[in-house]
Formats: C-alpha cells, structure tokens, sequence
C-alpha cells in the first residue's frame, strides 16, 4: 500500500480523543501504536492486543510519523531551564 493510502487511514476529530490524530476514527491514537513500537511490541504483538487495528494502521502510524519528522528545523529542549 502506498504511504498516501496509508495516511487517509489517520484521522484527526475534535470529537475524538481530543482532536489528536487517530486510527481511522477509532479511539487509538498515532501516538499510542508508537509507544507501543517504541516499548519493543511487534505488529503482531499490538494486533493481538487491539483486534480493531490491522498491520495496515501499524503502517499508517509509521507513515505519520515519518511524515510529521520531515521539517526542516526543530528544536527540543530535554532540561528544565528552557
């Protein structure tokens, strides 16, 4: 599937988990499925435990991600004199 494709898979619905991007109008935010990643969970593992996601929506937020990473500058600050 195409990364264009995948992206119409994330939604964004005020009425939805506060307007954060989610898996097609369910309520699993992106950010939810990459922490899930991140922590070391496979795709099989997250489907098991979300039956309402398909390996397409693990996609998807990988899509998203990779795509929001994508600007040209940012700046993080990780102390708390900023």
């Amino acid at each position: 599937m195409e990364t264009q494709e995948l992206l119409k898979r994330i939604t964004i619905d005020p009425e939805i988990c506060h307007g954060k991007p989610c898996i097609r109008g369910l309520r699993y935010p992106v950010e939810v499925i990459l922490e899930l990643l991140s922590a070391g969970m496979s795709s099989e593992e997250i489907l098991t435990d979300y039956e309402d996601l398909e390996y397409e929506d693990v996609l998807a937020s990988l899509a998203f991600a990779t795509r929001l990473s994508q600007v040209k500058r940012l700046e993080l600050c990780w102390h708390e004199s900023c």
